[in-house]
């Protein structure tokens, strides 16, 4: 008999676990080296990889350059879509700074290959 992802029975699972299901790491093999790094917290708590997460629990997890601060909401096993996931947590985190294309950097990209007219005067510069 396998379990639906979703069962409303599931009461707890291991923060590893939820951390790959609810897709905040790629792999769980990378949630369980972010928990005995250090960068899980489970209510305040450093939390192994074996630590238990249920309804209502806090997990805040650096990883990525990014600290998120997250709400369980539902307690998965299995990996679920992104929007079944979204579902599973709410997310508390503090907004991430801003990146430099909102700074108002703007980036001059060159028009491609020169044209042969362009190459011309290219080579007249350079004294060829």
């Amino acid at each position: 008999m396998t379990r639906h992802p979703l069962a409303p029975s599931l009461a707890a699972t291991r923060v590893d676990r939820w951390l790959w299901a609810v897709r905040v790491f790629k792999t769980r093999a990378d949630a369980t080296a972010a928990c005995r790094a250090g960068h899980v917290q489970v209510n305040e708590v450093t939390g192994k990889a074996s630590t238990s997460v249920s309804i209502g629990d806090v997990v805040e997890v650096s990883a990525g350059g990014r600290h998120r601060v997250l709400d369980v909401t539902r307690v998965v096993e299995r990996r679920v879509g992104a929007a079944v996931a979204v579902e599973c947590f709410a997310d508390r985190s503090p907004p991430p700074p801003p990146s430099e294309r909102e700074t108002g950097v703007v980036v001059i990209r060159g028009e491609g290959r020169p044209t042969k007219k362009d190459r011309r005067e290219l080579d007249r510069l350079r004294g060829h």
